[in-house]
Protein backbone atom coordinates (compact mmCIF):
# COMPACT_ATOMS: atom_id res chain seq x y z
CA UNK A 1 0.00 0.00 0.00
CA UNK A 2 1.63 3.14 -1.20
CA UNK A 3 2.41 5.67 1.47
CA UNK A 4 1.16 9.57 1.58
CA UNK A 5 2.53 11.97 -0.72
CA UNK A 6 5.82 13.50 1.43
CA UNK A 7 6.22 17.15 1.33
CA UNK A 8 9.45 18.46 2.15
CA UNK A 9 9.57 22.52 3.26
CA UNK A 10 12.51 24.46 3.88
CA UNK A 11 12.86 27.24 5.77
CA UNK A 12 15.13 29.82 7.24
CA UNK A 13 15.49 30.74 11.23
CA UNK A 14 13.46 33.73 11.24
CA UNK A 15 9.55 34.10 11.11
CA UNK A 16 9.41 35.60 8.15
CA UNK A 17 10.57 32.47 6.57
CA UNK A 18 8.94 29.78 9.20
CA UNK A 19 5.09 31.28 9.63
CA UNK A 20 4.21 30.68 5.75
CA UNK A 21 5.84 27.73 6.04
CA UNK A 22 3.72 26.85 9.09
CA UNK A 23 0.58 27.97 7.31
CA UNK A 24 1.58 25.66 4.53
CA UNK A 25 2.21 22.83 6.46
CA UNK A 26 -1.22 22.66 8.13
CA UNK A 27 -2.99 22.77 4.73
CA UNK A 28 -1.40 20.12 3.26
CA UNK A 29 -1.52 17.97 6.40
CA UNK A 30 -5.34 18.31 6.09
CA UNK A 31 -4.88 17.72 2.66
CA UNK A 32 -3.01 13.81 3.34
CA UNK A 33 0.10 14.67 2.94
CA UNK A 34 3.07 13.85 5.11
CA UNK A 35 5.08 17.05 5.64
CA UNK A 36 8.75 17.17 6.91
CA UNK A 37 10.64 20.68 7.60
CA UNK A 38 14.34 20.63 6.92
CA UNK A 39 15.87 24.06 8.87
CA UNK A 40 18.34 24.92 11.62
CA UNK A 41 18.36 25.68 15.45
CA UNK A 42 17.43 28.86 15.12
CA UNK A 43 14.28 28.17 12.87
CA UNK A 44 13.37 25.81 15.49
CA UNK A 45 12.21 28.04 17.72
CA UNK A 46 9.44 28.64 15.98
CA UNK A 47 8.12 25.12 15.59
CA UNK A 48 5.87 25.55 18.66
CA UNK A 49 2.81 26.16 16.64
CA UNK A 50 3.79 23.83 13.93
CA UNK A 51 1.64 20.07 14.08
CA UNK A 52 3.22 17.69 16.46
CA UNK A 53 2.74 15.09 13.36
CA UNK A 54 5.70 17.31 11.26
CA UNK A 55 8.69 15.82 11.45
CA UNK A 56 11.31 18.50 12.53
CA UNK A 57 14.85 17.66 11.57
CA UNK A 58 17.39 20.67 12.38
CA UNK A 59 20.42 20.49 9.17
CA UNK A 60 23.76 21.73 9.22
CA UNK A 61 23.72 24.83 7.46
CA UNK A 62 25.05 27.90 8.18
CA UNK A 63 25.42 32.12 7.46
CA UNK A 64 27.73 34.76 6.49
CA UNK A 65 26.06 37.17 8.37
CA UNK A 66 26.91 36.48 12.04
CA UNK A 67 30.19 35.25 13.92
CA UNK A 68 34.14 36.03 13.40
CA UNK A 69 36.29 34.90 10.42
CA UNK A 70 36.89 31.83 11.56
CA UNK A 71 32.95 31.17 11.44
CA UNK A 72 32.81 32.61 8.13
CA UNK A 73 35.53 30.26 6.88
CA UNK A 74 33.31 27.09 8.06
CA UNK A 75 30.73 28.15 6.39
CA UNK A 76 30.88 26.73 2.85
CA UNK A 77 31.85 23.18 4.27
CA UNK A 78 28.90 23.17 6.53
CA UNK A 79 27.07 23.93 3.96
CA UNK A 80 28.32 21.15 2.00
CA UNK A 81 28.22 18.82 4.56
CA UNK A 82 23.88 19.68 4.84
CA UNK A 83 23.70 19.09 1.15
CA UNK A 84 25.56 16.00 1.18
CA UNK A 85 23.16 14.72 4.33
CA UNK A 86 19.97 15.70 2.59
CA UNK A 87 21.19 14.26 -0.11
CA UNK A 88 21.41 11.06 1.12
CA UNK A 89 18.07 10.84 3.20
CA UNK A 90 16.08 12.34 -0.12
CA UNK A 91 17.19 9.49 -2.28
CA UNK A 92 15.50 7.11 0.17
CA UNK A 93 12.73 9.46 1.06
CA UNK A 94 12.01 10.63 -2.83
CA UNK A 95 9.92 13.71 -1.73
CA UNK A 96 7.03 14.59 -4.09
CA UNK A 97 7.96 17.88 -3.64
CA UNK A 98 10.14 19.81 -1.81
CA UNK A 99 9.67 23.65 -1.27
CA UNK A 100 12.01 26.08 0.07
CA UNK A 101 11.35 29.75 2.00
CA UNK A 102 14.41 31.16 1.83
CA UNK A 103 17.16 31.60 4.31
CA UNK A 104 20.61 29.74 4.66
CA UNK A 105 19.06 26.72 6.07
CA UNK A 106 17.18 25.91 3.21
CA UNK A 107 19.81 25.83 1.06
CA UNK A 108 20.85 21.72 1.49
CA UNK A 109 17.22 20.63 0.95
CA UNK A 110 16.63 22.43 -1.95
CA UNK A 111 20.19 21.84 -3.68
CA UNK A 112 19.19 18.10 -3.19
CA UNK A 113 16.26 18.17 -4.63
CA UNK A 114 18.26 20.03 -7.86
CA UNK A 115 20.73 17.25 -8.00
CA UNK A 116 18.46 14.53 -7.37
CA UNK A 117 15.75 16.32 -9.71
CA UNK A 118 12.62 16.11 -7.29
CA UNK A 119 9.91 18.19 -8.46
CA UNK A 120 10.85 21.97 -6.04
CA UNK A 121 9.57 25.25 -5.84
CA UNK A 122 10.26 28.37 -3.57
CA UNK A 123 8.13 30.79 -2.08
CA UNK A 124 9.64 34.19 -1.66
CA UNK A 125 7.91 36.48 0.66
CA UNK A 126 9.57 39.57 -0.04
CA UNK A 127 9.28 42.29 -2.82
CA UNK A 128 13.18 41.65 -3.57
CA UNK A 129 14.32 37.89 -3.91
CA UNK A 130 16.74 36.85 -0.92
CA UNK A 131 19.98 35.79 -1.75
CA UNK A 132 19.27 31.98 -1.03
CA UNK A 133 16.27 31.89 -3.29
CA UNK A 134 17.97 34.38 -5.74
CA UNK A 135 20.84 31.48 -6.18
CA UNK A 136 17.88 28.62 -7.10
CA UNK A 137 15.42 31.33 -8.93
CA UNK A 138 16.62 29.44 -12.14
CA UNK A 139 16.86 25.78 -10.75
CA UNK A 140 13.48 25.14 -9.85
CA UNK A 141 10.31 24.66 -11.49
CA UNK A 142 8.25 27.53 -9.97
CA UNK A 143 8.60 30.60 -7.89
CA UNK A 144 5.92 32.03 -5.71
CA UNK A 145 5.73 35.47 -4.80
CA UNK A 146 3.97 36.57 -1.84
CA UNK A 147 4.13 40.44 -2.63
CA UNK A 148 3.86 42.09 -5.94
CA UNK A 149 5.35 42.74 -8.19
CA UNK A 150 8.88 41.04 -6.68
CA UNK A 151 12.22 42.15 -8.51
CA UNK A 152 13.05 38.72 -10.18
CA UNK A 153 16.39 37.73 -11.84
CA UNK A 154 16.01 38.12 -15.65
CA UNK A 155 14.63 34.96 -17.54
CA UNK A 156 12.70 34.05 -14.23
CA UNK A 157 8.89 34.53 -14.17
CA UNK A 158 7.02 34.10 -10.72
CA UNK A 159 3.35 33.66 -9.73
CA UNK A 160 1.87 35.93 -7.30
CA UNK A 161 0.26 33.91 -4.56
CA UNK A 162 0.67 36.09 -1.61
CA UNK A 163 1.73 35.56 1.77
CA UNK A 164 0.16 32.47 3.47
CA UNK A 165 -0.61 33.25 7.34
CA UNK A 166 -1.10 30.90 10.07
CA UNK A 167 -4.57 29.27 11.05
CA UNK A 168 -4.85 31.40 13.98
CA UNK A 169 -4.41 34.29 12.08
CA UNK A 170 -6.73 33.85 9.10
CA UNK A 171 -9.27 33.26 12.04
CA UNK A 172 -9.22 36.43 12.44
CA UNK A 173 -9.00 37.78 8.73
CA UNK A 174 -11.34 41.20 8.68
CA UNK A 175 -12.10 41.22 12.40
CA UNK A 176 -14.39 44.21 13.47
CA UNK A 177 -12.58 47.29 14.16
CA UNK A 178 -13.09 49.31 16.92
CA UNK A 179 -11.64 52.87 15.95
CA UNK A 180 -10.01 54.82 19.07
CA UNK A 181 -11.85 57.05 21.27
CA UNK A 182 -12.01 58.34 25.03
CA UNK A 183 -12.10 54.64 25.95
CA UNK A 184 -9.52 52.13 26.33
CA UNK A 185 -7.07 51.31 23.38
CA UNK A 186 -3.99 49.27 22.78
CA UNK A 187 -0.86 49.58 20.57
CA UNK A 188 0.91 46.83 19.06
CA UNK A 189 4.67 47.58 18.14
CA UNK A 190 6.62 44.82 16.69
CA UNK A 191 10.12 44.78 15.78
CA UNK A 192 10.26 41.50 13.56
CA UNK A 193 11.64 38.18 14.44
CA UNK A 194 14.63 39.87 15.93
CA UNK A 195 13.08 42.85 17.46
CA UNK A 196 14.18 45.63 16.05
CA UNK A 197 16.40 48.06 19.05
CA UNK A 198 15.02 51.22 16.76
CA UNK A 199 11.41 50.89 18.10
CA UNK A 200 12.48 50.17 21.71
CA UNK A 201 14.47 53.94 21.71
CA UNK A 202 12.38 55.89 19.52
CA UNK A 203 8.78 54.57 20.16
CA UNK A 204 8.63 54.70 24.23
CA UNK A 205 9.38 57.99 23.69
CA UNK A 206 7.70 59.25 20.82
CA UNK A 207 4.28 57.93 23.12
CA UNK A 208 5.20 59.87 26.68
CA UNK A 209 5.25 62.93 24.19
CA UNK A 210 1.44 62.25 23.35
CA UNK A 211 -0.99 64.21 24.89
CA UNK A 212 -2.16 63.24 28.30
CA UNK A 213 -6.14 62.24 27.41
CA UNK A 214 -4.67 60.13 24.80
CA UNK A 215 -2.05 58.29 27.35
CA UNK A 216 -4.30 57.78 29.82
CA UNK A 217 -6.30 55.50 27.29
CA UNK A 218 -3.52 53.57 25.90
CA UNK A 219 -1.73 50.09 26.81
CA UNK A 220 0.70 49.27 24.78
CA UNK A 221 2.09 45.50 23.43
CA UNK A 222 5.96 46.04 22.90
CA UNK A 223 8.01 43.51 21.41
CA UNK A 224 11.44 43.90 22.48
CA UNK A 225 14.58 42.24 22.25
CA UNK A 226 15.38 40.18 25.87
CA UNK A 227 18.46 42.73 26.16
CA UNK A 228 16.60 45.75 25.67
CA UNK A 229 13.29 44.11 27.74
CA UNK A 230 14.24 45.88 31.28
CA UNK A 231 14.64 49.19 30.27
CA UNK A 232 11.82 49.42 27.65
CA UNK A 233 9.66 48.31 30.80
CA UNK A 234 10.97 50.29 32.93
CA UNK A 235 10.92 53.19 30.64
CA UNK A 236 6.96 52.79 30.28
CA UNK A 237 6.44 52.17 34.19
CA UNK A 238 8.31 55.26 35.27
CA UNK A 239 6.01 57.35 32.90
CA UNK A 240 2.98 55.82 34.32
CA UNK A 241 2.06 54.10 30.98
CA UNK A 242 0.44 50.39 31.19
CA UNK A 243 2.70 48.39 28.90
CA UNK A 244 3.81 44.89 28.13
CA UNK A 245 7.16 43.76 26.85
CA UNK A 246 8.17 41.20 25.38
CA UNK A 247 10.59 39.32 23.25
CA UNK A 248 7.93 37.23 20.97
CA UNK A 249 4.18 37.41 21.41
CA UNK A 250 2.28 34.07 20.66
CA UNK A 251 -0.57 35.88 20.67
CA UNK A 252 0.00 38.06 17.76
CA UNK A 253 -3.43 37.40 16.05
CA UNK A 254 -5.41 38.14 19.06
CA UNK A 255 -2.95 41.42 19.85
CA UNK A 256 -3.50 42.48 16.38
CA UNK A 257 -6.94 42.17 15.91
CA UNK A 258 -7.26 44.14 19.47
CA UNK A 259 -5.66 46.99 18.39
CA UNK A 260 -6.11 50.73 16.85
CA UNK A 261 -2.87 50.86 15.63
CA UNK A 262 0.27 48.90 14.68
CA UNK A 263 3.74 50.10 14.49
CA UNK A 264 6.13 47.87 12.90
CA UNK A 265 9.11 46.87 10.70
CA UNK A 266 8.02 45.97 7.40
CA UNK A 267 8.76 42.32 7.48
CA UNK A 268 6.50 40.09 4.81
CA UNK A 269 4.70 38.34 7.41
CA UNK A 270 4.15 41.71 9.09
CA UNK A 271 2.77 43.41 6.05
CA UNK A 272 0.46 40.15 5.34
CA UNK A 273 -0.63 39.84 8.75
CA UNK A 274 -1.42 43.71 8.93
CA UNK A 275 -3.39 43.22 5.35
CA UNK A 276 -5.78 40.08 6.38
CA UNK A 277 -6.93 40.97 10.20
CA UNK A 278 -7.17 45.29 8.45
CA UNK A 279 -5.30 47.44 10.97
CA UNK A 280 -4.20 51.18 10.21
CA UNK A 281 -0.09 50.65 11.05
CA UNK A 282 2.85 52.82 10.68
CA UNK A 283 5.46 50.90 9.15
CA UNK A 284 9.71 51.60 9.59
CA UNK A 285 11.86 49.23 6.76
CA UNK A 286 14.49 47.98 8.20
CA UNK A 287 17.00 50.09 6.45
CA UNK A 288 19.70 47.26 6.19
CA UNK A 289 17.54 44.87 3.96
CA UNK A 290 18.87 43.09 1.21
CA UNK A 291 18.02 45.09 -1.76
CA UNK A 292 15.57 47.31 0.69
CA UNK A 293 12.72 44.81 0.57
CA UNK A 294 10.80 46.11 3.26
CA UNK A 295 10.11 49.39 1.52
CA UNK A 296 9.11 46.96 -1.44
CA UNK A 297 6.99 45.02 0.94
CA UNK A 298 5.18 47.82 2.38
CA UNK A 299 4.51 49.95 -0.77
CA UNK A 300 0.82 48.38 -1.03
CA UNK A 301 -0.26 49.81 2.00
CA UNK A 302 1.14 52.61 2.03
CA UNK A 303 -0.57 53.10 -1.89
CA UNK A 304 -3.47 52.25 -0.43
CA UNK A 305 -3.04 54.92 2.41
CA UNK A 306 -3.86 51.77 4.69
CA UNK A 307 -0.25 52.69 6.18
CA UNK A 308 2.41 55.91 6.88
CA UNK A 309 5.86 54.92 5.70
CA UNK A 310 9.55 56.44 7.94
CA UNK A 311 12.44 55.47 6.78
CA UNK A 312 14.91 54.47 9.66
CA UNK A 313 17.18 57.23 8.66
CA UNK A 314 14.27 59.39 9.05
CA UNK A 315 12.47 58.10 12.72
CA UNK A 316 12.83 60.44 15.58
CA UNK A 317 10.07 61.02 18.37
CA UNK A 318 8.57 63.65 18.13
CA UNK A 319 7.58 63.00 14.00
CA UNK A 320 6.27 59.56 14.85
CA UNK A 321 4.23 61.27 17.75
CA UNK A 322 2.36 63.59 15.56
CA UNK A 323 1.59 60.01 13.23
CA UNK A 324 0.37 58.52 16.43
CA UNK A 325 -1.59 61.61 17.23
CA UNK A 326 -3.03 61.86 13.92
CA UNK A 327 -4.43 58.46 13.72
CA UNK A 328 -5.40 57.91 17.53
CA UNK A 329 -7.41 61.50 17.41
CA UNK A 330 -9.54 60.79 13.83
CA UNK A 331 -11.43 57.94 14.20
CA UNK A 332 -13.15 58.25 10.42
CA UNK A 333 -9.19 58.22 8.90
CA UNK A 334 -8.47 55.72 11.12
CA UNK A 335 -11.35 53.42 10.12
CA UNK A 336 -10.82 53.94 6.45
CA UNK A 337 -6.99 53.10 6.70
CA UNK A 338 -8.40 49.53 8.39
CA UNK A 339 -10.75 48.86 5.09
CA UNK A 340 -8.05 49.90 3.25
CA UNK A 341 -5.58 47.07 4.09
CA UNK A 342 -8.27 44.68 4.13
CA UNK A 343 -7.62 45.62 0.04
CA UNK A 344 -4.37 44.97 0.69
CA UNK A 345 -4.92 41.37 1.93
CA UNK A 346 -4.45 37.62 0.12
CA UNK A 347 -6.33 35.45 2.58
CA UNK A 348 -6.75 32.61 0.24
CA UNK A 349 -2.99 32.44 -0.18
CA UNK A 350 -2.49 29.44 1.27
CA UNK A 351 -4.77 27.68 -1.31
CA UNK A 352 -3.00 29.34 -4.49
CA UNK A 353 -0.01 27.93 -2.73
CA UNK A 354 -0.78 24.55 -2.23
CA UNK A 355 -2.24 24.54 -5.60
CA UNK A 356 1.74 24.70 -6.99
CA UNK A 357 2.62 22.21 -4.58
CA UNK A 358 0.05 19.65 -6.33
CA UNK A 359 0.48 21.36 -9.77
CA UNK A 360 4.44 20.55 -9.65
CA UNK A 361 4.21 17.65 -7.28
CA UNK A 362 4.98 13.95 -8.10
CA UNK A 363 2.16 12.43 -6.35
CA UNK A 364 3.02 8.84 -7.66
CA UNK A 365 6.36 8.79 -5.26
CA UNK A 366 4.84 6.95 -2.16
CA UNK A 367 5.69 3.47 -1.78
Amino acid sequence: MSKPPLLIIAAGGTGGHMFPAQALTETMLRKGWRVKLSTDARGARYTGGFPHVVEIEEISSATFARGGVGAKLMVPFRILGGIISATVKMMREKPAMVIGFGGYPSIPAVAAAWILRRPRILHEQNGVLGRVNRLFAKRVDAVACGTWPTDLPAGVEGSFTGNPVRAALLARAGAAYIPPGDYPMSMLVMGGSQGARILSDVVPEAIVQLPEHLRRYLRIYHQAREEDRNRVEVYYASRGLTAVVKPFFNDVPTLMSEAQLVVSRAGASSVADIAIIGRPSILVPYAAATGDHQTANARALVDADAAILIPESQLDATSLSAHIEAILTNPDAASKMAQAALTCGRPDATERLVKMVEKYGDRETGT
